[in-house]
């Protein structure tokens, strides 16, 4: 690991030993929030999970019965049927943040609490399997959205996880041991001065005290 390109004094030995304070400190945070946010990136894991599977079935078991009411009615009819929704809904997308990262909110709302109104036709001419499939879209809407939110939730969660990582391994394996190394080859400067300084003051020290002594002959 290459030293810092600096000058070898108290100032810069001073300026070194605080910002190596601050770079563990930082790395310290950084850890605890790369943690927090795998933490509740695996929650949000296993809840995607569960929802995608909910989903899936629910999307087959509505398909399932959408494709016998198409066998049992005329497609005219069914075109007709489907043709006016009575039922209309609302998406208001908010963010929350979530250790750093804005994560999406989505809100749902619909035109009429009445669940009867998803329902556009009469029951005269239609099947039985049609108000299934239909009545199936309607409950999935909520869980499909919940989906898309818990999904956009985790890659924006991975990409700041791994942008904290790199951060993470920046200062543990570079920053945080050349600060180090860079205060050692300082302060092995620094004694080395001294003990120079030291030295000559010694020779100097005894050059006076002969002089003085041969004065004194």
């Amino acid at each position: 690991m290459a030293v810092i390109n600096v000058n070898p004094t108290r100032m810069e030995l001073t300026n070194l030993k605080r910002r190596l304070v601050t770079a563990r400190r930082g790395h310290r945070l950084l850890k605890d929030k790369r943690d927090e946010l795998m933490r509740q990136f695996l929650e949000l894991v296993r809840t995607n999970k569960k929802l995608r599977a909910r989903v899936e079935n629910a999307i087959k078991n509505a398909n399932a019965h959408m494709a016998i009411a198409r066998s049992l009615m005329q497609g005219e009819v069914l075109d007709v049927a489907l043709l006016n929704p009575k039922q209309h809904m609302e998406l208001d997308i908010e963010t929350k943040n979530v250790m750093s990262v804005l994560v999406p909110k989505f809100n749902v709302k619909f035109g009429s609490v009445n669940e009867n109104e998803i329902y556009s036709y009469g029951y005269a001419f239609t099947s039985g399997d049609l108000d299934t499939a239909i009545k199936g879209f309607y409950i999935m809407i909520a869980d499909m959205l919940r989906l898309a939110e818990v999904e956009k939730s985790c890659q924006l969660m991975a990409a700041e996880i791994e942008k904290t990582r790199r951060r993470v391994n920046a200062l543990e394996h570079v920053m945080i041991p050349q600060y180090e190394q860079t205060i050692r080859f300082i302060t092995m400067k620094l004694d080395e001065s001294e003990r120079s300084a030291t030295t000559r003051l010694m020779k100097i020290k005894d050059k006076m005290l002969e002089q003085a002594h041969h004065y004194a002959d």
